[in-house]
């Protein structure tokens, strides 16, 4: 599929949840109306069919499994699952003649990589593991995997996570927060725009004023696309909410310069996840601390937040690594010490010089 197609339905997910919602609500509906005319008999299931939902079941736990009014109990399929688990490292049955088992080992790495891997079907991952000198089945393989509930390629889903990381190189996010302030004429509300780099984390702190308009605007797209220095030089798409700010003359100035704005669907914070993380991290561990005395003031915290988020603060989503790297931060020698910014809000510690 083409790279704006891929994206086209990127920005209808929120319309894709609010049909899947219906379509839940609807199954629940039948799931109800079926269990009625059962009449309280008791269903039979194969052990197959129960390890499939059981695997299914897992992730939902048991609140989310009542709601769903499951053929089963919530506890029954727990159970199942517990079950599954046991009999994977179950030793005691005897083993009957025949070919030898597949180490279990082997298949550990065919459940890993039929997950990591949605698109591959049986014949790639027997390659695979023809490349690691494993010899097995292609029916060997779609057994282990039928046995583990996992659904042949076809079936099986490529994830939001997979999909984004296939693509960061080329996106960035932008949104704006606000922070209340103190001056001599009462509490002011501050807007701050920001641009994140989905692969990297880099950000960049656009500007923070009290009455952003669409002039302001115009001229933030204008830098952001400079030909020197422009934060969005090689980015291909700008992801951004519905705020009218984000203004027809802003998205033409970015189209224009071969940065395409893809406008999230209405009331979807989740699909601008990464902006909304950095600003749940500046507020909580920064501006929530500290009471803005003033623009100045706030610009200060804010920059000195954002020179520890780069080069100070370690990061989960990029392998718990900083983003910027200082050539005093690959010492393996020398005296620790700690680094203070805001009066001992921020701390970093590094090998001294």
């Amino acid at each position: 599929m083409p790279l704006p197609m891929q994206f086209l339905l990127y920005m209808l997910i929120g319309w894709v949840s609010r049909q899947q919602a219906e379509v839940i609500e609807y199954l629940k509906a039948e799931n109800l109306a079926l269990r009625k005319k059962l009449g309280g008999k008791r269903l039979r299931f194969t052990d197959a069919e129960r390890r499939r939902l059981a695997r299914k079941a897992k992730p939902l736990g048991r609140a989310r499994l009542r709601e769903l009014s499951p053929i089963v109990t919530p506890d029954t399929l727990l159970r199942w699952y517990r079950e599954l688990v046991a009999q994977k490292y179950d030793g005691s049955a005897r083993r009957g003649p025949g070919r030898p088992r597949i180490a279990g080992e082997i298949r550990e790495l065919i459940i890993e990589m039929a997950i990591d891997n949605p698109r591959w079907g049986y014949t790639r991952i027997r390659g695979a593991l023809a490349n690691l000198d494993y010899t097995v089945g292609r029916n060997t393989i779609k057994r282990i995997l039928a046995e583990n509930g996992i659904d042949p390629a076809d079936r099986r889903p490529m994830s939001w996570r997979t999909f984004l990381k296939a693509h960061w190189g080329a996106i960035a996010a932008t949104d704006f927060f606000t922070v209340e302030g103190i001056t001599w004429k009462g509490l002011v509300r501050y807007f701050v725009l920001f641009v994140i780099d989905l692969k990297t984390r880099r950000i960049e702190i656009v500007g923070i004023v009290t009455s952003p308009n669409g002039a302001w605007m115009t001229q933030i797209a204008r830098n952001w696309t400079d030909s020197e220095d422009g934060f969005l030089l090689r980015t291909r798409y700008l992801i951004h909410d519905r705020d009218p700010l984000f203004a027809k003359g802003f998205r033409g100035i970015l189209d224009g310069s071969g940065v395409r704005p893809v406008r999230l669907p209405s009331r979807s914070p989740n699909l601008n996840a990464y902006a909304e993380r950095f600003v749940r991290s500046i507020k909580a561990e920064c501006l929530a601390q500290v009471i803005p005395i003033g623009e100045a003031h706030l610009r200060r915290a804010v920059r000195e937040y954002v020179a520890h988020y780069h080069s100070e603060r370690n990061h989960q989503g990029i392998g718990n690594r900083l983003i910027e790297v200082s050539a005093n931060g690959s010492r393996e020698s020398g005296s620790i010490e700690c680094r203070e910014r805001l009066g001992g809000l921020l701390r970093y510690y590094r090998r001294a010089a």
